[in-house]
């Protein structure tokens, strides 16, 4: 695979398949960076791709396709612009993050908005991943000499 642009957003970044999404919406954790709802799924990495994304404007609130089509890709440019540290978090612990982000709002915002909001969210994330210990520290840390038993 070529190495890419750190501002790009290429076709493995993106969340596609029923199955993936369907674990991450039955088996992920959500929050509310409004107007954003955030559902991420945090693994130990087994795909190429550190973080894979996908965006969605519900048709219930925006009827016209012109609208949804507008936020979505509002939204998946403040993620390009912004995903740096994210990437970087996640490729330093060996770990892999499905992220969606679904658009709650009823009133379409300006690239500024989203943008302020998209940055608050991703930084929520990289919080989240932060707090996560690896596998091999965990394993260090369960076998210590006060829990053997003594006979």
């Amino acid at each position: 695979m070529t190495m890419n642009h750190p501002n790009s957003f290429a076709k493995p970044e993106h969340l596609c398949g029923d199955k993936r999404i369907g674990r991450l919406f039955t088996q992920g954790e959500a929050f509310i960076v409004y107007p954003l709802r955030v559902v991420y799924l945090i693994e130990s990495k087994r795909d190429a791709g550190a973080a894979s994304v996908m965006v969605s404007v519900p048709k219930k609130r925006f009827k016209r396709a012109v609208k949804r089509n507008r936020l979505k890709r509002l939204m998946r440019e403040a993620y390009r612009l912004n995903k740096q540290e994210l990437v970087e978090k996640l490729n330093e612990k060996h770990l892999q993050v499905h992220v969606a982000f679904n658009y709650v709002s009823d009133a379409e915002l300006d690239f500024a908005a989203i943008e302020k909001k998209m940055k608050v969210a991703l930084q929520r994330l990289v919080e989240k991943i932060d707090a996560i210990v690896p596998e091999s520290q965990e394993a260090e840390s369960a076998s210590t000499p006060m829990d053997d038993p003594v006979f």
